[in-house]
């Protein structure tokens, strides 16, 4: 009988078929929703009303991610939710069977291969890079040292007009009071080598520009990760005279997201001469207050570009004056809400709300535009709708995701049921090279590497 390990207790969990390895659960409980690249088995199944990855990994690491990730709960640092940890399991033979952690889907999250297609713009990988070195920076601020930082260990969400990203994978972290330097600086050499294959692989599968060179895509994630660092927690001294520098250091700090906790100030004994380091910092600085005004829990970049909009309504309608609160209730009244009951329940599995009025403003920008005069917002919201998002794909689970039992003859790749059912219109079945196969491992031979063999099986590969 399996034993469960969880803080929100799920009946729905008891009547699953842990008796079955994960790899050979029977579609009418998978879900098919896109994954990344992982080293152990993960399906996201259906439990109650909630969607769930499961991961099959032995129990030390099980219980140790799990650990980990409510860590990192606490702390406030974006990760997956971690669920549960289902241990104990056997097979009808009686044969032990590795535990499954179990962690909640993210909705409206993709792995960074979905967000590739051929033709990708240079920006747009930048931003990915932008999302990954923001969520290090905050990981490290916590004390977590990730030991495998990688595109494939990440889930990225629209965030406005960029990224924001969620570590999905903590089984080789480790939580510290503090990092030194040269922890920070090991996960930064661990990303740069992770980074550079994931963005080879994209390469390879014909998913990235030619243009873009993932060694010079790589270059940047230092640089970028050390100027963050350094405007969070470094060391500025100036002048007695230029205490406004003290306020323009913290504007800084919100304009990219964070909150000032905690300064530690120090003056020269004559007083001419101060010293300004953060001690404390905490991200979600616009999200924070937004969420206290309208109640809307969102992203940090769509939270700054809604509270924009709270401002542009503000001056608008000639209330200056007025407290926040009450031009916060009349925006929602007024704007936001309109706009959401416009959106067709057929399509709201398209974006989050705050992500399709994000869009809707600046499909009313280029609309406006266009014509040469203000286009209301409820025009922007029936044109966007025509124009974009009937034809998006959808990033929220839909209804119809579930496989189910009657229509479930086959997957057409077995690893994964994001690719759906077998058709008969299909040339051959897929296989999955990262799966398939991996019980035909010569174990010996695997203490060495073969380049001759390597170099023989690509030939005959290429060949046919």
């Amino acid at each position: 009988m399996p034993r469960f390990l969880t803080a929100t207790p799920t009946p729905a969990l008891i009547g699953l078929p842990w008796q079955t390895p994960l790899a050979e659960w029977p579609t009418d409980r998978l879900v098919a929703l896109p994954r990344g690249l992982s080293r152990h088995v993960v399906r996201f199944i259906r439990v109650g009303e909630s969607v769930l990855a499961a991961k099959e990994i032995p129990q030390d690491l099980a219980r140790r991610e799990y650990d980990l990730l409510h860590g990192l709960a606490r702390l406030g640092t974006p990760a997956v939710e971690a669920v549960g940890v289902v241990t104990e399991r056997e097979d009808a033979a009686g044969q032990p069977l590795d535990p499954i952690l179990l962690t909640r889907h993210l909705e409206f999250s993709l792995p960074y291969r979905s967000l590739f297609t051929p033709g990708l713009r240079s920006e747009t990988a930048g931003r990915l890079l932008d999302a990954m070195v923001v969520l290090l920076v905050r990981l490290h601020l916590s004390g977590f040292l990730w030991g495998d930082v990688s595109l494939s260990n990440i889930l990225f969400r629209r965030d406005a007009g960029t990224y924001a990203a969620y570590l999905v994978d903590a089984e080789t972290g480790e939580l510290h009071p503090k990092l030194s330097d040269g922890q920070r600086q090991a996960d930064l050499a661990i990303g740069r080598v992770n980074v550079f294959g994931d963005f080879c692989d994209l390469a390879t599968a014909g998913l990235l520009r030619e243009s873009l060179d993932p060694a010079k895509l790589v270059d940047t994630i230092e640089e970028r990760y050390a100027d963050l660092w350094q405007e969070l927690t470094g060391t500025e001294e100036f002048g007695g005279d230029e205490l406004g520098r003290i306020e323009q250091r913290v504007r800084r700090l919100n304009a990219l997201g964070f909150d000032v906790a905690e300064l530690a100030i120090d003056t020269s004994p004559d007083g001419d001469r101060i010293r300004l380091r953060p001690r404390v910092v905490e991200a979600g600085h616009h999200a924070r207050r937004l969420m206290q005004l309208t109640g809307l829990e969102t992203e940090e970049h769509q939270a700054r570009r809604l509270l924009n909009d709270m401002d542009v309504y503000r001056a608008s309608t000639g209330q200056q004056g007025v407290d926040d609160a009450l031009i916060a209730h009349d925006w929602l009244t007024h704007c936001f809400i309109p706009v959401v009951e416009a959106i067709p329940p057929d399509l709201s599995r398209k974006r989050d709300l705050a992500q399709l009025y994000h869009e809707i403003l600046d499909y009313r920008w280029y609309a406006s535009e266009r014509e040469s005069r203000h286009v209301p917002l409820l025009e922007a919201t029936e044109g966007y709708i025509h124009d974009v998002l009937r034809q998006l794909p959808d990033e929220q689970l839909a209804s119809g995701a579930l496989l189910k039992a009657e229509a479930a003859a086959a997957l057409a790749n077995p690893a994964d049921p994001a690719m759906g059912l077998v058709s008969p219109d299909d040339d051959a079945p897929v296989t999955d090279p990262w799966e398939t196969g991996a019980d035909d491992i010569d174990l010996a031979a695997a203490n060495r590497l073969d380049y001759a063999t390597l170099l023989a099986r690509e030939t005959a590969r290429a060949a046919r």
